[in-house]
């Protein structure tokens, strides 16, 4: 099955859920609220047609200048050989939540992990839930476009070099 097919099932299907499409674009994809997310997944899942029974990936975006995060969902059907990618957008203010996916994709425990630890979205029924790559008692999230990183963590010193060429050790 192609993405315009793709796109199409899931319209049929989930009608205005469905936020924005792009069967078209370099890397095929619909947009989908948070709220909307796990019914999509599930049929995703469950549909005998598009039956994506792997999920390769999650990737974490910040969209600063749109003040949203996007969760991307890179999916795979293993019995029917096609890709598609969902990416589920949530605004950065506050606590931004999307609902997990474990329970579908058993790989999404560790990416959902990564997205909350480097980027603070929380994925709500998530079974083990905390920072995967940071220590316990990291503040903030790196990878958001608009983190400052500390200065020490415990006294160990961050480092604040702005030009690189600059470095005694910068091969020249």
């Amino acid at each position: 099955m192609q993405a315009p097919d793709i796109i199409n099932k899931l319209t049929e299907k989930f009608g205005d859920a469905i936020a924005e499409r792009f069967p078209e674009d370099q890397h095929p994809r619909v947009h989908v609220a948070p709220e909307n997310w796990r019914s999509i997944a599930q049929f995703l899942y469950n549909d005998p047609e598009l039956a994506f029974d792997w999920l390769a990936c999650i990737s974490a975006v910040d969209y600063v200048a749109d003040n949203e995060l996007a969760a991307v969902y890179e999916l795979r059907s293993t019995k029917h050989n096609h890709w598609f990618c969902v990416k589920v957008i949530v605004g950065r203010d506050g606590t931004p939540t999307v609902p997990s996916v474990c329970d579908l994709w058993p790989a999404a425990d560790w990416h959902e992990r990564e997205a909350y630890d480097m980027m603070g979205i929380v994925f709500e029924g998530h079974p083990d839930l905390r920072r995967i790559l940071l220590p316990e008692d990291w503040e903030g999230f790196p990878l958001r476009k608009d983190y400052v990183f500390p200065k020490h963590y415990h006294g160990i010193p961050g480092t604040y070099e702005t030009d690189w060429k600059q470095r005694a050790d910068y091969p020249n």
